[in-house]
């Protein structure tokens, strides 16, 4: 196991290299006034644009300016974001706690409710829950998660005042504002916990279900549809049969023996599933006001915030390729042919 860590750990400077290299190839096709953004560290330098293209050698060869742009994203320096008014690298930290809290909110109950769906409509096939998992796939994935968010942002928050958007109520906010608050970890429910606010816990869960109904309902429906196929296809095979005539319980056939061997096609989409969440839902952020990461990029991006959109495909492109690093430890785990092969 340690062998194939290593090995799938030797790779990630050439994946690592060759995405850079994508990116920087990508800023080539801007003139070197708005590359030269890329190294502004603060807003007073955007009037001293000549003398930073000197500076970093912004007119020299590409291989230079690659290797001077590689160094100062090292450093941290990926440039001035107009739109979130601060360096790239403390807006990525601003925003993502809020991202990482819908993601963890989300993914959990995306697995077990995924997978333990998706088994029982396989093991109970043409059955009841089978044909129930069909209607809930089918009927989740028919319309796009901007319509779900919508109806749930009408229903649930409109009609019901349940669910209202964004991360805080203004009570909540300005409290949190007020200095009385210390900020632990930037996960607004745990920092209540651990100020012992429980009020702003439940205000701010109550701003995390519409987007967390959003993304897990989409997500379930798909994961859902690959656990059954693949739990279908293991059951069928010989040792699952054998295991059967040996008289083990049939709980034991599809937990110990079946399950497991299904759960491949199932990480391959999990892993996806959680990065694609970790690097920001733009659409899911944006219809609920909610102030991740994506939403962030999304605005970068219509006010053509260059500094910023290349820190956030930086930082999504970093996220990717450790997803996949993950993806492929548990594939060895759960699968030792992966490694041995």
């Amino acid at each position: 196991m340690a062998t194939y860590i290593g090995r799938r750990l030797l790779l990630l400077p050439v994946v690592a290299f060759g995405v850079t290299l994508l990116i920087f190839a990508l800023l080539q096709f801007l003139a070197p006034e708005m590359r030269a953004a890329a190294f502004i560290t603060n807003p007073n330098q955007l009037n001293a644009l000549p003398a930073i293209i000197e500076k970093y050698g912004l007119n020299k060869p590409v291989h230079i300016q690659y290797y001077t742009w590689l160094r100062e994203v090292f450093h941290g320096n990926m440039g001035w974001s107009q739109t979130a008014r601060q360096p790239v690298a403390q807006a990525i930290g601003s925003f993502f706690p809020a991202t990482l809290e819908l993601t963890l909110y989300s993914f959990v109950p995306i697995m077990l409710i995924g997978v333990w769906l998706g088994t029982a409509a396989a093991v109970h096939r043409d059955r009841m829950i089978d044909h129930v998992s069909r209607v809930f796939s089918i009927s989740f994935r028919s319309l796009p998660s901007f319509v779900w968010g919508l109806l749930i942002l009408m229903f649930l928050y409109g009609r019901l005042n349940w669910f209202p958007p964004g991360r805080l109520s203004l009570e909540a906010d300005l409290f949190v504002r007020s200095g009385q608050f210390r900020p632990y970890t930037h996960l607004m429910t745990v920092d209540a916990l651990l100020n012992g606010q429980v009020w702003i816990f439940w205000d701010a869960l109550r701003h995390l279900m519409g987007p967390v109904l959003t993304l897990t309902m989409i997500s379930i429906a798909l994961l859902v549809r690959i656990t059954r196929s693949s739990m279908l296809e293991v059951l069928r095979q010989d040792y699952v049969r054998t295991a059967r005539a040996k008289g083990l319980a049939e709980s034991v056939v599809i937990n110990v023996h079946a399950r497991k061997n299904a759960l491949i096609p199932v990480i391959t989409l999990s892993s996806l599933t959680f990065v694609g969440l970790l690097g920001g839902v733009v659409i899911t952020e944006t219809i609920f006001n909610f102030p991740g990461i994506g939403r962030w990029g999304a605005f970068a991006a219509q006010q053509l915030d260059i500094p910023g959109v290349t820190g956030f495909a930086m930082f999504v492109a970093a996220l990717t390729v450790l997803g996949n690093l993950a993806a492929d430890i548990l594939y060895a785990y759960f699968d030792p042919r992966v490694r041995l092969q």
